[in-house]
């Protein structure tokens, strides 16, 4: 099967979370260790609430390995609640705003919120997160990395440069900080947000940036619309719980420039560069955020996405009884004062399914071996155009 897809089952507070990739290539080494590292990541972050604290996420490979390797056939991953109450839960009297509790059992013609919010809820990303990891240990078996970090978090916002001023760093530079972030110096004021925003019961929202290193020029498509990678990675972000917005390179600024001042200079490159490897040719910037057209150019991925304050209040906002529809105070239960570190982890997994699903499409083969000779083969092609 030379295409990958994925998706994910179970309910907040039910007895665990699914989740199953199709389509992974056989004889890949798969680390359960690695798929752990990035729930406990997701875990992690400075505004967390009360239900990071009763969990302690750690997969369950159910099928499609044996002695650790891929069989080709699909990946199945449990994760397990400690908080698997959803039978003793009482029914909430009201929806709560910016929640999708009121839509939601408007679609099903439902009184009880909690028949939605169990699954609307973002404790489902815990099993996107243990999805992507997967994915991505095909993507780091073909040299590409995937790296999120916060560029923004109420209000306050990293300087420009950031992540290139970081370097080989970064890594290190991401596990130090509270918040993922790669600008020390935002730590204190970031910290500072948080706390005040916990003290008015209110919350916060913020932007993460995912970073894509070694990627080829030409994954993606510009002939149909779901070919386009623009548009897959933007929506596969949307489909975050809270992402309200996603911008790749210059984003919405491009829009308040002039077309010299966007687009990225085609340059012949330079014998021997760092990135040779990938063709004659070279970006002269990387406003664009290495896509053109709904396809890579060779340059760094960047994409950011910007995350709303999570919608539980402390302080409660106006809602309506959805039996009587009297005026009344929505419900708070224990809740995060931000989730943007969290939501970085997620939106790179989301970005490293979406990556793998079209290195799948692109490459074919069934096997670990026979990607990695269409990897070369298309290397090769490159290096000739």
């Amino acid at each position: 099967m030379s295409s990958l897809r994925w998706y994910t089952a179970g309910e907040s507070h039910g007895g665990s979370l699914i989740g199953v990739v199709e389509g992974m290539p056989s004889g890949l080494v798969l680390s359960t260790a690695r798929i752990d590292h990035e729930l406990e990541r997701r875990q992690g972050g400075y505004g967390r609430g009360g239900r990071m604290r009763i969990e302690r996420d750690r997969v369950e490979l159910l099928s499609g390995l044996r002695s650790g390797v891929t069989l080709g056939s699909p990946v199945a991953l449990r994760i397990a609640n400690r908080d698997d109450s959803i039978e003793k839960l009482g029914v909430p009297t009201s929806a709560r705003p910016g929640h999708a509790d009121l839509a939601g059992c408007q679609k099903h013609g439902h009184r009880d919120p909690r028949a939605i919010m169990e699954r609307a809820s973002a404790r489902e990303t815990a099993a996107r997160v243990a999805a992507g990891a997967v994915a991505r240990q095909l993507l780091e078996h073909l040299g590409v990395e995937v790296f999120a970090h916060v560029v923004e978090l109420g209000g306050v916002r990293a300087p420009e440069g950031t992540f290139e001023a970081a370097g080989a760093g970064r890594e290190a530079l991401r596990e130090a900080s509270d918040f993922t972030c790669l600008a020390a110096e935002c730590e204190q004021a970031m910290r500072a947000a948080v706390d005040a925003a916990r003290e008015e019961g209110d919350t916060l929202g913020g932007v993460f940036e995912v970073r894509v290193e070694g990627l080829p020029p030409g994954l993606g498509g510009y002939a149909t619309a779901g070919e386009r990678l623009t548009g897959r990675i933007g929506g596969a972000l949307l489909s975050i719980p809270a992402i309200k917005g996603v911008e790749f390179g210059l984003g919405f600024e491009s829009a308040r420039r002039p077309g010299s001042a966007v687009h990225d200079p085609i340059l012949a490159r330079e014998a021997g560069g760092a990135t040779g490897s990938w063709g004659r040719f070279e970006r002269g910037s990387n406003r664009a955020g290495g896509l053109e057209g709904g396809m890579t150019t060779g340059e760094p991925l960047v994409v950011r996405a910007a995350m709303k304050p999570i919608s539980t209040l402390r302080r409660a906002l106006p809602t309506v009884d959805l039996e009587t529809g009297e005026a009344v105070e929505a419900t708070w239960q224990r809740s995060d004062v931000t989730a943007v570190p969290a939501a970085g982890v997620v939106g790179e997994a989301t970005v490293a399914l979406e990556l793998a699903a079209v290195v799948r499409e692109q490459l074919g083969g069934d096997s670990l071996a026979q990607v990695q000779r269409a990897w070369e083969a298309y290397r090769t092609q490159l290096r000739g155009v």
